[in-house]
């Protein structure tokens, strides 16, 4: 009699070595060490007592010789004991990031935004019209324009004229100026929650989104606290709290600037914060309030959400705290900005729920 056969599930590894399995754990305790080599090692060596992660035949000391030899770690001075991370790690820390956040994506076309208008683009299609000026002699088809002039001028007295001539049509694709923005202030760490792990690591992910998916973007990316500065890609792994409160007007303005200089018809902000603006900067000094929403602050902020909206640069937010307070502020944000939020709480990155006012529906993305 056919039937199923029930057997005992025994989860398996997946086929890692003990050298991958171990190497989760190391990128992941990196992300809460702001990159610190040394912080990560000791955390791994405490695991590694508790739990026995490692055994006769792998030991820990196999473990920090094999990041090395295969290039996540090098020391610092040459014959020191200090390790700190190289370029590798970096951009591996990201991949992970992007793996464990936006793993679900359906895979995207490599390096496009597609849209449904033809014009300059960089794929022919099957499509040929008439050539008209300002079309690049690139994109003109020879053998079509060729048989046009046989046709009509007949092979003894050949000419090509201008009415001869078929052009390729391409797809047009569009190119998008994108700056993110992470909150570095004090509050990012307040209370005992550990919010600022969770920014980096959601950060890193739209970082490699978009230099992997969309290499002919433009990505420029600002931490700010007191102040706004830009820094590095390869920064992101070392950002730590500092002890600042939350001037998000400075990063706005800071970011609107960037994208002046850009030019790309298409720009937008990724803002990534715990959505609570406690600072302004006014000539020389600042004008601080850490207790609740201070109305001159927000008028402020929603201000430049405004000036945005009119210049064609759209904000997502990245809200990292379920404070109903908080986020009654980023969908008031949101709304003058026209924009779109996303909410996730510090354990579940993987799941927001999506507010899109330009479409002006909800939905949940998993």
């Amino acid at each position: 009699m056919l039937g199923y056969r029930f057997t005992e599930f025994i989860p398996g590894d997946g086929g890692k070595t003990a050298f991958d399995k171990l190497l989760d754990l190391f990128m992941q305790i990196l992300a809460h060490t702001a990159g610190d080599v040394g912080e990560a090692l000791h955390w791994l060596n405490l695991l590694d007592r508790k739990h026995n992660l490692t055994d006769d035949e792998y030991g820990m000391g196999d473990f920090i010789q094999d990041l090395q030899d295969k290039g996540y770690i090098r020391e610092e001075e040459p014959g020191g004991e200090t390790f700190i991370l190289t370029a590798k790690s970096e951009q591996t820390i990201r991949k992970r990031s992007l793996e464990e956040i936006f793993g679900k994506l359906r895979k995207a076309r490599r390096g496009e935004h597609r849209t449904p208008m033809a014009g300059m683009g960089d794929e022919p299609t099957t499509d040929r019209r008439e050539y008209q000026f300002g079309d690049s002699i690139d994109q003109i088809a020879m053998t079509d324009s060729l048989r046009n002039a046989q046709v009509r001028h007949g092979i003894e007295e050949f000419n090509l004229m201008e009415e001869d001539l078929e052009v390729v049509e391409n797809e047009y694709k569009s190119q998008t100026s994108t700056v993110l923005m992470i909150d570095v202030s004090h509050s990012m760490i307040l209370y005992g929650e550990d919010r600022i792990t969770p920014a980096k690591k959601v950060a890193m992910a739209l970082a490699e989104l978009i230099t992997t998916r969309y290499p002919k973007d433009t990505l420029d990316i600002l931490a700010f606290g007191d102040d706004a500065w830009q820094i590095e890609i390869r920064d992101l792994p070392y950002l730590q709290v500092g002890p600042f409160h939350t001037n998000t007007v400075a990063g706005l303005e800071l970011a609107m600037d960037i994208l002046r200089r850009r030019k790309n018809p298409n720009k937008q902000i990724f803002m990534i914060t715990d959505g609570k603006p406690t600072c302004l900067r006014e000539g020389l000094k600042y004008y601080k309030n850490a207790f609740g929403l201070d109305r001159k602050i927000i008028n402020r902020t929603l201000r430049l959400a405004g000036q945005c909206r009119q210049v064609g640069i759209i904000v997502t937010t990245f809200m990292v705290a379920r404070d109903p307070y908080l986020q009654q502020f980023v969908r008031d944000f949101t709304k003058v900005n026209n924009g779109r939020a996303f909410y996730t709480s510090l354990q579940g990155l993987g799941e927001y729920l999506f507010e899109d006012y330009v479409r002006n529906r909800r939905r949940r993305v998993r």
